[in-house]
């Protein structure tokens, strides 16, 4: 299930937002060339939840925080968080304004790191990507807009179709799926096992639940006006 567009506008350019997807893109592209391949970079950028547990506020931790938000694994990676941060981001951003949702996205990427590091604190395998950032984006958008529609492109079999769903279902079962996955490899979460990091998603999404509306305060209450496909 993959997501095309949604149908609430925007009533000004999300610059903060597309800002994200060129500095992610242009972390990639770093990626691409570095001299000594891209497993390199993701060491390199990525953070790792052993030394992580062992000095939480050291620099190196807070900065392998950071880099790891804008650094990916591949092509599908990449393009799949920047995806869903185009078609929900902007509206986020929208109501929350600027700064406000630059912040709310950093923390809502820190709380993420964090959750995937309590679940498996010993980890030497590096954390890299934005999707527990775009999670608590997700996380703000449901609460924000539950009954926008999104067009969705919709697998059965082989064959794909367009359904215009409403957020509700599209993002509560993006959700239910992390945490259905989340459960089934918690009990299975080993030093070094690498994968789909389910709990930042978790962590990413919950937090984007309960960031947004403090970061509403003094906003002006969200015009919830649509635009049909």
């Amino acid at each position: 299930m993959i997501p095309i567009q949604d149908n609430i506008p925007t009533h000004r350019f999300a610059i903060i937002t597309v800002l994200i997807i060129l500095l992610n893109a242009l972390v990639f592209g770093v990626e691409l060339l570095w001299t000594t391949g891209g497993d390199a970079a993701i060491r390199a950028l990525g953070i790792i939840p052993a030394q992580a547990t062992a000095d939480p506020l050291a620099a190196e931790t807070l900065r392998r925080l950071l880099t790891s938000m804008f650094t990916h694994a591949g092509v599908l990676h990449i393009g799949s968080n920047m995806l869903y941060l185009w078609i929900f981001g902007n509206n986020v951003e929208d109501v929350m304004g600027r700064l406000r949702f630059l912040l709310f996205y950093l923390l809502c990427g820190a709380a993420a790191a964090a959750a995937q590091i309590l679940v498996n604190p010993s980890s030497s395998i590096p954390m890299v990507g934005a999707s527990g950032a775009v999670a608590g984006v997700l996380g703000a958008y449901l609460l924000l807009f539950p009954r926008a529609r999104v067009r969705t492109l919709v697998f059965f079999g082989y064959f794909g179709r367009l359904v215009d769903l409403s957020a509700l279902w599209v993002l509560g079962l993006w959700f239910v799926l992390q945490l259905f996955n989340g459960l089934l490899v918690i009990g299975a979460a080993q030093a070094n096992m690498g994968g789909v990091a389910f709990w930042a998603h978790i962590g990413g999404f919950v937090a984007g639940m309960l960031l947004v509306w403090p970061f509403l305060i003094g906003r002006p209450r969200p015009q919830i006006s649509r635009r049909s496909f």
